[in-house]
């Protein structure tokens, strides 16, 4: 019987695999969609553009002794400077996965309705953010770097309209 030949580069594959798997850590986060009203009766959305460019809402880890509701609270302040806000309800709740090193990420986001108040066009970003900015609500749906959240901005201008927030 003839032996297969072996594959080329084969060696140089197995030796560049990853690490396997050795844990699955699960981190909770929450944020929020944060909206206001202009004077000429439109919609504005708040967005951070991180330090990829990417274009999101503010969002973060969940703190010990935390409600995820105070957390988007918290985050949304820490990460636009906005001071005045409202959170009104929860729209939903996303999931992701990452790898990091050895380990399995499975984060779990709830995002909630949020009002601005008070002055919102004083906006401070965090250092690690290339930006923050009020987008009309067409803008942001375009600019959104991810469906899921995109989905609940849809969820929350329709609410907004219905419910006249």
């Amino acid at each position: 019987m003839k032996r297969p030949k072996p594959i080329r580069g084969i060696k140089t594959f197995v030796t560049r695999r990853r690490p396997a798997i050795n844990e699955v850590v699960r981190e909770p986060t929450s944020g929020g969609i944060v909206f206001r009203h202009t004077k000429s009766g439109g919609i504005e959305f708040l967005l951070i553009q991180d330090a990829k460019n990417r274009w999101t809402i503010p969002k973060g880890h969940i703190e010990e002794g935390e409600e995820s509701k105070q957390t988007a609270a918290r985050e949304i302040t820490e990460e636009t400077g906005l001071q005045e806000m409202d959170v009104l309800s929860w729209l939903g709740k996303i999931s992701f996965r990452y790898r990091r090193v050895q380990s399995l990420v499975l984060m779990t986001t709830d995002i909630f309705l949020v009002r601005a108040k008070g002055d919102s066009d004083k906006l401070v970003p965090e250092d690690w953010m290339n930006d923050v900015k009020w987008l009309d609500s067409k803008d942001a749906l375009d600019k959104i770097e991810y469906e899921d959240i995109g989905k609940l901005m849809l969820v929350a201008l329709s609410k907004i309209r219905k419910e006249k927030l």
